[in-house]
Order: structure tokens, then sequence, then C-alpha cells
């Protein structure tokens, strides 16, 4: 850090103090007491102040303090590096950084790069050991405003949404904010484009992409004037606000302004996002009435079957089709749609079938699961010594780097940062540890003798008599993939047969999976 006289030195060699005044404006101007105007008239009075002071350089941003990417900062600490002045002059710490971490790395900076930093309300002087100390301590009170400023914005939030008020910026296309309540109001030039929207996608069947294609054609635009996209589309049939919902984080609100969508269409079409895969958030969490999805892969393009739907006059027809076709139509995949009512009954007696025929298949799949389970369970345990021994490693050298601390060895500095990049490194080593743990947890024991005639049993009740959850969930766990017959007009499943390896069609599952479905089937669920 420059000393005192050291600065002296190199200011009365020139007869004046060079000063780069740097100005930062809060994301929130109304809650901004301190504008960029302001501020400027402030640090102009306080160089003017100063003998021998004159201003060489401003810098200005319009961002938060929170971060240091900042165009106006870079600018400043180049210039720093180039020794273009003495003293770089804030109105207040606050606007410099809101984070003591990184305001400790900028000063530092600055005191590689000879410059002294200054702020015009608080009396320090970086070029002393005491200012440097009381910058430091103002830095962490800066980190704890922006802290209390974060709550009290997140508290504000919730509780305009607890009254059903819009909290969340701009308000989405077809709504408006009334000025007097707060609360959503339909615009009339833009509601109706929204249930064009829902129409197409739940009533007609068009993807996403074909959608948005569609409301181009139709010469609609957003408000900006761009084109629909496919990601738009998506969220807009995800949005809930359509329905008179307003939901922030975990508060939610129905019918606080009047509803565009009808709640069965907004359903339908989230329940068509998951089965289509576009909304890969509840993809793998929401249960589908189609039991095969995902399953079945398409001879002609390899891509595989989705439940789709069609809505007849009298009732909704369901179908398996090729992901291909359903997304870029029969010219790009002319694969056959499979009846999925006929077809889920053909693959569930099948299934059936197998496992009271084919009991030497099941024997020899769990003789491999056996084995297979051993070699892993030698490797896990191999990969926990491993890990445990790198934890260790880690917590000896932090120990050492406190004791070289207090040795004088390293600064705070160096300490702070090697401390941090070990703490990453146990967290994650920690986690793999505990991950390795819980595998070796669940596959404690070995795998038991099945009971076939029980397990037998258990899938015939969930058939007959099971949830569309339970029917789905057995064919999850015992059937690894379909393929259909090429050369046959009519799609027809390619079962297993004595003439082909048991290992390609028969899922082993590791001995958590096979104690789960025998008790799962067994009690019907």
């Amino acid at each position: 850090m420059p000393t005192t006289s050291g600065f002296a030195k190199r200011t009365a060699s020139r007869g004046h103090v060079r000063v780069a005044i740097y100005t930062r404006r809060s994301t929130d101007e109304e809650n901004q007491p301190f504008t960029v105007k302001v501020q400027e008239s402030k640090l102009d009075s306080y160089v003017a102040s100063q003998d021998g002071w004159a201003i060489v350089a401003r810098y200005s941003d319009d961002v938060s303090g929170a971060k240091i990417d900042r165009r106006g900062l870079g600018l400043a600490l180049a210039a720093a590096r180039a020794g273009e002045f003495d003293v770089l002059l804030v109105y207040r710490v606050d606007r410099f950084s809101r984070r003591i971490c990184d305001l400790v790395m900028l000063l530092d900076e600055l005191d590689a790069s000879g410059v002294v930093f200054r702020s015009a309300t608080e009396p320090f002087d970086t070029a002393a050991p005491v200012g440097r100390m009381l910058v430091h301590m103002l830095g962490v009170f800066a980190e704890f405003e922006r802290d209390v400023i974060i709550d009290r914005v997140v508290s504000g939030m919730e509780k305009k949404a607890s009254k059903g008020q819009w909290t969340l910026g701009i308000p989405p296309y077809g709504y408006a904010v009334d000025p007097a309540t707060g609360h959503l109001r339909p615009v009339p030039e833009e509601s109706p484009v929204m249930s064009v929207i829902f129409e197409l996608y739940t009533g007609r069947g068009m993807g996403t992409r074909a959608v948005a294609n569609e409301l181009t054609q139709r010469g609609y635009r957003r408000r900006s004037g761009r084109r629909w996209s496919f990601k738009t589309v998506t969220d807009t049939l995800r949005n809930p606000a359509y329905i008179g919902t307003v939901a922030f984080r975990d508060v939610r609100v129905d019918d606080a302004h009047p509803a565009i969508i009808d709640p069965k269409t907004f359903a339908r079409a989230g329940t068509l996002l998951t089965e289509r895969g576009a909304n890969r958030a509840k993809a793998a969490s929401l249960a589908s009435d189609y039991h095969l999805t995902g399953k079945i892969i398409c001879p002609r393009c390899r891509q595989a079957y989705l439940g789709t739907a069609a809505t007849g006059r009298n009732r909704a027809y369901r179908y398996y089709t090729c992901h291909t076709r359903n997304r870029f139509g029969s010219a790009q995949c002319d694969a056959p749609r499979i009846d999925a009512d006929s077809f889920d009954d053909h693959v569930l007696a099948a299934l059936c079938d197998f496992y009271r025929t084919r009991t030497d298949l099941i024997t020899d799949a769990i003789a491999s699961g056996r084995d297979a389970y051993r070699a892993t369970r030698h490797a896990v345990e191999a990969e926990l010594r491993a890990v445990s021994s790198s934890i260790a490693q880690k917590e000896i050298a932090v120990d050492r780097h406190f004791a070289d601390y207090e040795a004088g060895k390293i600064d705070k500095t160096v300490l702070e940062s090697r401390l941090e990049k070990l703490g990453r490194e146990l967290r994650d080593l920690s986690r793999h540890r505990d991950e390795l743990r819980l595998r070796l947890d669940d596959e404690s024991q070995n795998l038991a003798d099945l009971d076939l005639e029980a397990l037998r049993n258990g899938i015939d009740e969930v058939i007959a008599s099971g949830t569309t959850a339970a029917r789905r969930s057995l064919c999850e766990a015992a059937i690894h993939q379909l393929r259909l017959n090429v050369s046959a007009r009519t799609a027809h499943p390619r079962l297993p047969s004595e003439h082909r390896s048991h290992r390609r069609h028969v899922r082993c599952l590791p001995p958590s999976r096979v104690a789960a479905a025998q008790q799962a089937f067994t009690s019907g669920k």
C-alpha cells in the first residue's frame, strides 16, 4: 500500500494531484437519494476544496454494486494501471462496491497501481493503515445494508403478491397493470391472441414451433414488434397469470384478476407440455395416461414415440406417434401412428405372459444382477475410501494455512483465497462422500430370492385393477425398450424370443429396485 510520504513525494514532483471520480446509480433510482448528478456535484465541490487537486477523468455506471463486472469501473481500473491518475474519489464507499470481498480485491488492485482510494463523505485515507481498516469496516456495513434492502424488497413483493397485485415487473402479454389498484387487467387488443395460442396448441394439436409460425403468418407480433418464438409460446402456456393467478415464490393467489383462459384449457396445455417434453421441469415427476411414452422406437427415424391425442365428434382418441412425425409432419417421417388403448393392452398381456412362461430368463437376469451388484459394491467402497482420504488431506491443509497465517508467513488476502478454494473442494468431496454412503446403505443387502409366483400375481392385479400410475410404473420398471416390426404393415412390438439374448430385453434391476417392485406389485399399488 502506498505510504503517505510516498504519495506526497509523487504528487509534489508534479505540483498537483490527478483525481479520477467514480459515480454509480443504484438500479432502483426511486430509492436512491444520491443520483449521478448529485454525486458529481458533491465530488466537484470536494475536489475544489482540496489544494492542488484536479479532476482528470470521470467514470460512471448504472448497475448494481453487488457485481464488479461494470464498464465504467473496468475503464477506471485500466486507467489506474496505466498511471493516468493518483486518486480515485467516490461519494461513498457503497458507490464503489457493496460486497466486502470485492472491495478488498479492488483496493488491492488500486494499491498495486499506486493509486489512493478516497471517499468525499467518509474520513479515511487508504494511504495509511488506519484508513485501510476504516474502509474495510465501511465495506462490511455497505454489504449489510444491501442484504437488508434485498430482504425488504422481497418482503414487499411477497406482501403485494398476497394481495393479488402484480409484482414481477413487465406484465405478461395480454395484460396491463391497473395503476389505481396494482392488479392486472386484460388488454382488448392483446388478450384475443392468448386464446388463439391455447386453441392452436390444445385444440388443433400443434407444437410450440408450429404455433409460433402460425402467429407470424397471421401477422401477430409481440409488444416489442418481434416475432413469436417457440420459447415465448411455451412461457405463455405455462404462465398461471392467464387463469387469474398471481404467483411469487411461495405466495399463490387465485382469482386475483380476470382470467383470459379457462382453467381446464390451461391444465390441458400443461399436460401436453409435459408429455411432449417442452416442460422438462415437470416431465419426470408427473404421471401420464400413456404407459409406453419414450419406450417405443420408431423404425424409420429411430426417435421415440410420444403420447398424442385427437378429438373426434364423441370422444378423444389416444395414439402413440413418432416424435419426428408429431413435430415436423409425415413428410419428415411416415412411421404409422399406433392406437394407444389397444397397444397398451397388447403389451401388458405380453408382459404378463412373459413372467409366467419365461422363468429361465428371469432366473438368469437375477443371477446377472447379483454378479453386477457385487462388482459395483467393491468399486464403490474403494471410491469411498479414496474420497475420505482426500477430505482428510484437505482438512490438514486448512489447518496448515491457519498456522502459516498465525506465524506471519502469509497475509490475510492469501489466506482467504486459499481457504475459499479449499472450502469449495471440501464441499464437493463431502457431497460425493455422502452420495457414496447413501448408495451403499440403499444396497446393503444382497439380492434376496424372489417369490416369482407372488410377483406374477402382483403383476396380474396391477394390470387388472391397478391405477394408471401403477400400470405406468410397472411398464417403467419391467420394459426397457419396444421395437416395431419394420416389414409389417401394422405395428407389432418385437418381443423376446429364444433366438435372442435375454440381456437385450430383460432389465436387470438393482437389489433395492427388485425389492421395491416385489412389494409394490404384491400389494397391487
